[in-house]
């Protein structure tokens, strides 16, 4: 593609001319290799969210705890959810005040703390309490995470690493499922749930091993009047060190006039979410991607896969285990794909796509696990767990790229922090609901509780075909004239005299270097 498909034609009139590929140009290589550290934050989350559903197909887990069901194995994997809504406020101010790179650094730090705890649970409220702090830990290392790679990473690269950040996610559920697998397989004692707890801090603790090399956010350091740094560091990682760049001067004025019109970070409240129609439709937009990504019927697999399959007849535990590490992945692979393809097909054709798949499959999935219910015909089980694989498909082609990717994408600076905390906020709160809810459900009323969410697709795809709008083509500042109206975008120069201004320069630029 094109880089002005991709950032529009005013930043892709200033980017540098390379004539290799990115990952010959060594500031780039080395941008692209730093950022994996926070990346590996979606994994570490990935790990935690997936690691319950593991854990709940080992009889030497139920067996410790009790064979906990209904609204005490709901507390157990609500627990984390609970961490996380209860830290939320606590993060958005962390990441505007302490910044983005610290404030990862306390979420790594909690999570290995916790993961000790876990793995020393010697009853079940001590278990519980771990569940809760790894929450909170969680929430520490994701919230500033998408905002700091969104922040740093080179324009043109801004889009697929932002809608791979939750596809990160799958790389720590297959490393939990499948190491759940492995020690069910080949122990038999308390270890066998134990080991999967300790391996939880595996990935923070590589996080705090490379964390002294991730720069800090360049818009957060302009924020907090440390411009000379983030000039620096823009030069450093986007051109090769040149200060002088037009690339740099247009960075940097955008971001000024972004901050400017927003003002200073730390004087923007809440309110601001919902005083202009544009924040408002941002806000909304922000709480639908998180509801949406847990009411569409994910979090009844995500977090009662076991009990998904009882109700078709599977119920050999390494039958259970196998498949879900089969699953995540399935899921990984698949969401790989979507993020690679996120600038040539637009985020609001994956969302409508994702939508409609989903609903359809749901209501596949519905109709086959009535009719093995009634029948008992393994064929109709086995359609069910297909078809888990394609709803699968399709909630991993926009929901797991886009789930961060699109909210941080779509709000300005000053209330950045602050959008991506709804959407956490309404994807965690949306967690504790249903994983009270699900285990229940599933045990009164079997798959008639599939109904609901076939009912709620339909609700997904008639909001998102008349509210989500396309950001593509745009720079990270540019994207506020979708929601603004064009005078918005760049305070005091219209986009023509920009444009113009800023490729003159470059070309001059350029005749000077050669």
């Amino acid at each position: 593609m094109k880089d002005q498909d991709i950032v529009g034609e005013a930043l892709a009139g200033v980017l540098p001319r390379y004539d290799k590929h990115w990952f010959r140009v060594p500031h780039l290589l080395k941008l692209n290799f730093i950022l994996l550290v926070p990346l590996l934050s979606s994994a570490v989350a990935g790990y935690d969210g997936s690691l319950m559903n593991g854990l709940q197909s080992i009889p030497e887990w139920k067996g410790y705890f009790g064979s906990p069901t209904g609204s005490v194995l709901g507390v157990v994997n609500a627990a984390q959810s609970i961490g996380s809504v209860v830290s939320l406020p606590i993060v958005g101010v962390l990441s505007d005040t302490i910044g983005r790179r610290l404030t990862l650094y306390l979420g790594a730090a909690t999570i290995v703390i916790a993961s000790a705890i876990q793995a020393a649970s010697v009853n079940y409220g001590m278990f519980v309490f771990a569940r809760v702090l790894v929450g909170i830990g969680s929430m520490l290392v994701v919230q500033p995470a998408p905002m700091l790679i969104t922040e740093l990473a080179y324009p043109t690269h801004r889009g697929k690493y932002t809608s791979a950040f939750w596809t990160m996610y799958y790389l720590g559920a297959i490393l939990a499922s499948w190491t759940c697998f492995g020690t069910q397989r080949h122990m038999t004692d308390d270890w066998t749930w134990r080991v999967p707890s300790i391996i939880q801090a595996g990935l923070p603790i590589v996080q705090l091993g490379f964390w002294r090399w991730i720069p800090e956010s360049p818009r957060w350091l302009i924020a907090n009047d440390r411009r000379d740094e983030a000039r620096q560091l823009l030069a450093y990682y986007h051109a090769a060190g040149d200060v002088n760049h037009p690339l740099i001067q247009f960075e940097m004025t955008e971001i000024d006039d972004s901050l400017f019109a927003d003002a200073r970070v730390s004087k923007t409240p809440w309110s601001a979410l919902i005083n202009t129609p544009g924040n408002r439709k941002r806000t909304f937009i922000a709480a639908c991607v998180g509801a949406f990504a847990q009411w569409n019927g994910v979090a009844v697999v995500s977090y009662y896969l076991t009990l998904v399959l009882d109700t078709v007849g599977i119920t050999d535990s390494d039958t259970q285990t196998l498949i879900n590490g089969l699953l995540q992945v399935f899921n990984f692979l698949a969401a790989g794909s979507a993020a690679m393809l996120v600038d040539r097909l637009g985020r609001r054709t994956l969302f409508l796509w994702s939508a409609t798949g989903m609903l359809i499959s749901f209501v596949v999935w519905t109709a086959c696990s009535a009719v093995f219910d009634i029948t008992k015909t393994p064929a109709f089980g086995n359609t069910v767990i297909a078809f888990v694989f394609i709803f699968y498909f399709h909630y991993d082609i926009a929901y797991t790229p886009l789930l961060l990717g699109y909210p941080t994408e779509i709000f300005p600076y000053a209330i950045r922090s602050k959008g991506v905390t709804i959407t956490l906020l309404s994807v965690y709160s949306s967690l504790v609901i249903l994983a009270f809810v699900n285990p229940i459900a599933l045990d009164s009323i079997g798959w008639h509780y599939y109904i609901f969410f076939c009912c709620f697709d339909l609700l997904i795809l008639a909001v998102t075909l008349w509210i989500f709008p396309e950001t593509k083509g745009h720079s990270l500042e540019e994207i506020a004239g979708v929601f603004d109206g064009p005078m918005a975008v760049t305070p005091g120069l219209e986009f023509g005299e920009k444009y113009e201004m800023a490729t003159r320069e470059h070309e001059e630029h350029a005749k000077q270097r050669n």
